[in-house]
């Protein structure tokens, strides 16, 4: 369409189909529950999201359908994941402005509680611990904080080359290398990125944390609450919004 020689560009309105994908419940508790970054089949996510596998199967099939999850094939089984850390992005900082969850039971307090204090986000480590660990990083001169970036200095590079992390090849990722990732559980930002992944999965070859069965919550370990303490000095034992 045109108006007095200029073109008018429509909107894309093609995020009407995301936001409804979004929307429903099921499918909303589905995608929080492939934020743990595996994958997962449709009985599983089913059990996860409180739903019937049928139910399920179908709400996959739109997800899938979408390009907002991927299907690997092992055999007769299908296995799915989120597609990548955009769609994890987006959930992120949904679920940061959405109402917390009506906590009923013992069971679902627990659960919370586990999750808000170290989850995974998609594949880097958030909740009480991720933020922690990231303003260590901060407070320690190893990382400087942007906009929407994080800044890894001549002293960080030093740290990550002494714990193992290979700079070059992280870079290299075709990803973002260290954005801000607001948390939220915790209304901070958390470092991500191929850097995040990369730090994630250096915690997890040390086993100071260790993943947990069918929820997205990870646990410090004692030798990770020790060895976080040792290069951050920072106390993982005391409770998320506790001042002690």
């Amino acid at each position: 369409m045109e108006c007095k020689g200029e073109i008018i560009v429509k909107a894309n309105a093609n995020v009407a189909i995301i936001a409804s994908l979004v929307s429903e419940p099921s499918r909303a508790a589905i995608l929080t529950a492939l934020l743990d970054g595996r994958f997962h089949p449709a009985s599983e996510l089913a059990y996860m999201a409180g739903i019937k596998p049928q139910t399920a199967s179908f709400h996959l099939a739109k997800l899938s359908e979408a390009d907002v999850v991927r299907v690997e094939k092992h055999g007769r089984h299908r296995y799915y994941g989120i597609r990548n850390q955009e769609v994890a992005h987006v959930m992120e900082t949904m679920l940061s402005i959405a109402p917390p969850p009506v906590i009923s039971s013992l069971k679902q307090s627990v659960e919370d509680k586990a999750v808000r204090y170290a989850r995974t986000c998609y594949d880097h480590l958030a909740g009480f611990a991720g933020v922690q660990v990231t303003e260590g990083l901060l407070a320690r001169g190893l990382l400087i904080k942007g906009e929407k970036e994080f800044a890894v200095t001549a002293n960080g590079e030093q740290f990550l080359a002494d714990v193992g992390i290979d700079l070059g090849r992280t870079r290299a990722k075709r990803r973002s290398f260290s954005h801000c990732c607001l948390d939220w559980s915790e209304r901070r930002h958390h470092l991500a990125g191929a850097l995040g992944h990369a730090l994630l999965d250096k915690w997890l070859e040390l086993r100071w944390i260790q993943r947990l069965t069918g929820t997205r919550a990870v646990t410090v370990t004692a030798a990770g609450k020790q060895g976080f303490k040792d290069l951050f000095g920072m106390d993982l034992e005391r409770e998320p919004g506790s001042d002690s």
